[in-house]
């Protein structure tokens, strides 16, 4: 493998991962026992999750960047 590659994979794994991580955990806080939400708190995240999955997959299908947003409730 070429070390750009090798560059690639590494990062990718490690990031889809701790990505991964992080979705399992927004998934915790559906526990009515621990929190308290309504349905558009659960829209607006599901909402910002398709956004920037839509976001990496327009990266990855051109090579132009696109602004980051900071999500809010």
């Amino acid at each position: 493998m070429t070390e750009k590659r090798e560059k690639f994979v590494r990062l990718a794994e490690g990031r889809t991962r701790t990505a991964l991580d992080a979705i399992r955990k927004i998934g915790n806080l559906s526990n009515k026992r621990a929190y308290e939400y309504d349905d558009q708190d659960v829209k607006k995240i599901i909402k910002a999750l398709r956004e920037a999955t839509s976001d990496l997959e327009r990266k990855f299908n051109s090579s132009s960047s696109g602004d980051t947003e900071n999500f809010k409730l």
